[in-house]
């Protein structure tokens, strides 16, 4: 079996060299086996290669002192979001300010500014939110009275030292 995956491993190796224009000699046990030499495959006639023309862009639209301003404030009562950010650019020099509340209840601030000398800097600071007053929880729901009457007629005796009433929802 080992012998016979050789021989056809051999046999496609071969027939892939072949195949792809490699000169390969067969050995002359291959036709002993049955293996044709396939032929070379075409050729392919040569592409010329064309440089593409280049085009010079005209540089009309840069601007050597970009300026822009922008700003939002979210503040959303039902799902407790709460933020805002603005940033200005004028020439080559950024700055601007986001705030958020944070899950544990602060309002985290970052004042940031960002140039070419420089770099970019922020400084963040924490600050606590104002506490909320929290509205007294309104006493829970009164259930209805329970009272206690006898067990009918007919039934035996409460099991296991149960006292011989049932319960009755008087409401």
């Amino acid at each position: 079996m080992a012998f016979k995956f050789a021989v056809l491993a051999a046999v496609v190796a071969v027939a892939n060299a072949v195949a792809i224009g490699y000169p390969a000699a067969l050995p002359a046990a291959y036709p002993a086996l049955g293996v044709a030499k396939v032929a070379a495959p075409l050729a392919y006639p040569a592409i010329a290669k064309v440089a593409a023309p280049v085009i010079a862009k005209a540089v009309d639209d840069y601007d050597p002192n970009p300026q822009y301003s922008y700003s939002y404030h979210i503040a959303d009562a039902l799902t407790g979001d709460n933020k805002e950010q603005q940033e200005s650019r004028s020439g080559d020099v950024v700055t601007g300010s986001y705030s958020l509340v944070e899950p544990d209840g602060t309002r985290r601030v970052v004042e940031y500014t960002a140039d070419p000398v420089n770099g970019f800097n922020a400084v963040v600071s924490r600050q606590p939110l104002a506490v909320k007053a929290v509205a007294p929880i309104a006493a829970p729901l009164a259930y209805p009275a329970v009272a206690k009457v006898a067990a009918p007629l007919g039934y035996p005796a409460a099991p296991l030292g149960y006292p011989a009433y049932g319960k009755a929802i008087i409401g």
